[in-house]
């Protein structure tokens, strides 16, 4: 399976940012998490699902416990991240 590309939308960008600024530490695992999801999407330590409601047709993944990324497959070999937070901030 070829690595999957990612491309961040600027509502993650903007998310990501904000959350950065109030929890600076959290920076690396951030970027292990996209690391892994780049090498493998449905890794189980990532909690990939599929989203329902008003969130139908975006999946999402566990960076950690209360901390989620929104995306979904522009292609078979590309997803965009959309927006990065809390459970509630996201859903």
């Amino acid at each position: 399976m070829s690595q999957i590309k990612v491309a961040f939308s600027s509502s993650f960008k903007r998310a990501l940012k904000q959350f950065l600024k109030k929890q600076p530490q959290k920076h690396q695992l951030i970027s292990n998490c996209i690391d892994l999801f780049i090498s493998d999407p449905y890794h189980p330590s990532l909690e990939t699902h599929k989203l329902k409601g008003k969130l139908s047709g975006f999946l999402a993944f566990s960076v950690e416990y209360d901390l989620r990324i929104i995306f979904y497959f522009a292609s078979a070999e590309e997803v965009v991240f959309i927006n990065i937070g809390s459970h509630d901030e996201v859903y």
